[in-house]
């Protein structure tokens, strides 16, 4: 059993970081644009897809998705057939990349019944993430796009997929999450584990791994359960702001 001196520790943090205050500088401020719930899922997703780097070039490059989808993005994805001709640069994400996306969202909405149906409530957080990354690819595309969908089955903690579902399926009264998908579980989410969140959890002692792998996510997820076995993914907030904050005292 961890020390409860540790969960008081992460409890305080959660309270200090989990705030309105957090969304100003991170990229769920754009989902926030939105009011229906398919266009904040589908900013969502697709800004969790580019979650990787600096913040403002997440941020800037997200507004830039936003711009064309017409900020319209249900209507765009379901009146469009041809989404080659948009051009598009994130890192390693590039044109190439978003046209699959948009083909496999298409796909989703008019044959799956929506995103919230192929990441089943009724499956694990990993099972669902895989289940997603299944169905994404019934559509045709380029072996290079594969990359932008994590395996947890070959290792990958997921991180940007983990936070999506945290978006998506976390309620609670600091409005940060969005909790739009009501029928989901938040005692099965997963934290997005990152450099951050990794940092502050070795120094804690909740995870001995080296790697951000799976195996390191379910070792600290473990814990997480242990504090707050209904919204273990509450303790994101506190682990990432207190290494992003070098507030690593404890």
């Amino acid at each position: 059993m961890i020390s409860e001196e540790i969960k008081r520790y992460l409890d305080e943090k959660v309270l200090e970081y989990n705030t309105s205050e957090f969304i100003e500088d991170d990229p769920v401020k754009l989902p926030h644009r939105f009011n229906k719930k398919e266009d904040i899922e589908i900013v969502a997703l697709l800004v969790a897809t580019i979650a990787w780097g600096n913040r403002k070039s997440i941020i800037k490059n997200g507004k830039r998705l936003i711009e064309l989808m017409e900020f319209q993005p249900l209507e765009f994805i379901l009146s469009n057939d041809d989404f080659s001709k948009f051009d598009f640069v994130h890192r390693t994400f590039n044109a190439v990349d978003l046209d699959f996306f948009f083909r496999g969202l298409k796909h989703i909405y008019e044959n799956e019944g929506g995103l919230e149906q192929v990441f089943d409530k009724e499956l694990s957080a990993k099972a669902s993430i895989l289940n997603f990354r299944n169905t994404m690819f019934t559509v045709p595309h380029e072996k290079r796009s594969e990359k932008h969908l994590a395996n947890p089955d070959k290792g990958s903690s997921a991180k940007r997929m983990n936070m999506f579902l945290r978006w998506m399926v976390r309620k609670d009264k600091r409005n940060v999450d969005f909790g739009i998908w009501e029928q989901h579980k938040m005692s099965n989410l997963y934290v997005p584990l990152d450099v951050h969140t990794g940092i502050s959890a070795r120094k804690l002692g909740l995870i001995t791994r080296n790697a951000n792998d799976w195996k390191a996510l379910e070792e600290l997820m473990t814990h997480l359960k242990e504090f707050c076995p209904e919204d273990p993914c509450k303790y994101d907030f506190a682990l990432f702001g207190m290494s992003v904050n070098n507030e690593l005292e404890f």
